[in-house]
């Protein structure tokens, strides 16, 4: 193990206030090759499946699609989404999809025909013969949004930031139990993921690229070190296995030692990062031609027979893929998005695959995750001891639960990355992160609400303004 790791490039890291060490539970995992499922009866895609709007529609029920054919068109903003197979266009109608608080989007129903054809695509081997624009454009056209969990169009967070980039961090810290999708495709596919950073690195100019590895995770470090070879342009950064060690500010504190203020991002200083199935999907993007139509899943949890990583294709029932993996509920069995810290439960396991889902996780009972009674707040302020943002939970929560909007804004809530250690170690069983998100939407709504009632207050003084100058023409 300390040969591998003295062959890896060292940088000096840093560590990051707060953080937990929970149990990693990765093993049920990690160890089985990747593989691939059936297709499911029916695919269901919902417009959606990014940060941002949702794109225009550009079919219609009986459609016949191919795979990897756009289904939305839009503009910059609105990352179209792609056929995951070929197959007729059912209907087109609202569905429950992945979110924490149970939500019906427009989706878009497709049946297989089998054969799961292609259509024409493009692939882009020459990518330094094109100007750095174009490469950008045609991660928007293939759909590309980032795979950790946020969605943001990496298209966008690239031609935002292209001028000021210097240091390219790749996340390949995978901290949350239980999810290993991350760590299976790297030692499986590791010269792919290179080649992806290497089209990133190129589109930046970055001056620099580090790869956040927790040492946990021996088998991916060795991969990447092999398909590395001899060469230097690309540094494979080992750190000490510490949750949420995954989120970017933390990751760019252990590695360049450089700490963000409030309402700032990596890229303000110079760094953009970027999670490792992302990397992949740009390599399958502008080397293959492939549009983004499949992801690699975690299914675990005890509930499971067959656990492992799945290929599964966007749009993809999560029932389907629950069949798969033997799956053996128990009574008031949950099902989980995510992994047990950051993610949430689900009713109905008819919800679709979409990009950001990176986990399904079935627990059962004796794996501790049943709901807990929620109790009074004792003041104990371990929650402020754990919080990676420096940010004080207790008070954040007493303002949430009293919808003081204006005090968790100076409380700085929209700095909580919702890791969820404020919840694992909270001896009252608050589900703080969940007060949190509620207050966020709060916040979102009010000022959404503050805006349409400033727009309609423009709107009609400059209606009076008009039909005074009419008055006055008379």
């Amino acid at each position: 193990m300390w040969n591998i790791f003295k062959k890896v490039k060292k940088n000096k890291i840093w560590d990051f206030p707060g953080g937990i060490h929970p149990l990693e539970m990765k093993d049920q995992s990690n160890n089985i090759p990747l593989r691939q499922v059936p297709l499911p009866k029916q695919f269901i895609l919902p417009l959606r499946q990014h940060r941002g709007p949702e794109g225009e529609i550009n079919i219609q029920p009986g459609d016949i699609v191919l795979r990897g054919q756009p289904l939305t068109i839009g503009d910059t903003q609105a990352l179209p989404i792609h056929s995951p197979t070929s197959g007729t266009i059912i209907k087109i109608q609202t569905h429950l999809t992945a979110f924490p608080s149970p939500r019906s989007e427009i989706c878009v129903f497709i049946e297989p025909d089998g054969q799961d054809r292609w259509c024409r695509i493009y692939p882009l081997n020459q990518y330094q013969n094109f100007k750095r624009e174009e490469i950008i454009q045609f991660l928007y056209q293939a759909g590309i949004a980032g795979l950790g969990g946020a969605g943001f169009p990496t298209d966008k967070k690239i031609r935002h930031n292209i001028k000021n980039i210097h240091t390219l961090i790749i996340n390949a810290a995978e901290c949350e139990p239980y999810i290993t999708s991350d760590d299976r495709l790297m030692q499986e596919h590791a010269s792919e993921i290179l080649e992806g950073i290497r089209v990133l690195a190129w589109i930046l100019i970055a001056k620099q690229v580090l790869i956040g590895i927790e040492d946990n995770k021996l088998k991916s470090i060795v991969s990447l070190q092999n398909a590395m070879k001899n060469n230097t342009d690309i540094k494979i950064c080992v750190i000490p296995t510490k949750y949420p060690s995954g989120s970017a500010k933390q990751l760019t504190k252990i590695l360049t030692g450089k700490e963000l203020p409030n309402t700032s991002h990596t890229s303000d200083i110079g760094i953009l990062v970027q999670n490792v199935s992302t990397v992949f999907a740009i390599k399958r993007a502008i080397i293959n031609g492939e549009p983004l139509t499949e992801r690699v899943v975690t299914l675990t949890g005890e509930s499971l027979t067959n656990p492992g990583n799945l290929w599964a294709r966007l749009g993809t029932p999560i029932s389907h893929l629950l069949k798969q993996t033997g799956f053996t509920p128990e009574d008031q069995q949950i099902i989980v998005i995510g992994g047990p810290l950051m993610g949430f439960t689900i009713a109905v396991d008819t919800v679709p695959i979409v990009k950001t889902i990176n986990c399904i996780f079935t627990p059962s009972s004796r794996e501790g995750v049943k709901k807990k009674i929620e109790q009074n707040c004792i003041r104990c302020g371990i929650c402020a001891n754990v919080c990676p943002a420096l940010l004080l939970p207790q008070q954040l929560y007493w303002f949430s639960r009293g919808n003081e909007h204006e005090k968790t804004n100076q409380y700085n809530i929209n700095e909580c990355i919702e890791c969820g250690a404020c919840d694992y170690v909270c001896p009252s069983n608050i589900p703080l992160v969940r007060y949190f998100r509620q207050e966020k939407e709060a916040i979102q709504l009010n000022n959404l609400e503050k805006q349409q009632s400033s727009l309609s207050k423009i709107r009609f003084e400059a209606r009076l303004a008009r039909l005074k100058k009419r008055k006055d023409k008379i």
